[in-house]
């Protein structure tokens, strides 16, 4: 896929933390978020199963005074996670560059 905004990377967020990510299939319209987006790094759609980068990104926000909380209940699907892949597991227990 090419660069987005005429930056460098395959994602509009480039730093190296996890962040907020917005996304839409492009061959069936499925849209997601996910607090599990990286930068350069795409998800693949659980329709299509074809690898798809975040077209909007946001830095995680922390509620004022508390740590960050992650919502546990949620399982984070590491079979369609570009980044846990790469990793060999979950990406979603801090911050791995």
């Amino acid at each position: 896929m090419a660069s987005r905004g005429g930056g460098k990377g395959l994602t509009p967020y480039q730093g190296k933390r996890r962040c907020f990510g917005e996304f839409s299939c492009p061959k069936c319209d499925r849209s997601w978020v996910s607090a599990n987006s990286w930068a350069d790094m795409g998800q693949e759609c659980q329709t299509c199963k074809i690898n798809v980068y975040p077209h909007s990104q946001k830095k995680l926000e922390k509620p004022e005074g508390l740590d960050e909380v992650i919502d546990t209940s949620k399982n984070h699907p590491q079979h369609l996670c570009e980044k846990c892949k790469k990793l060999g597991r979950n990406c979603r227990g801090g911050n791995y560059y």
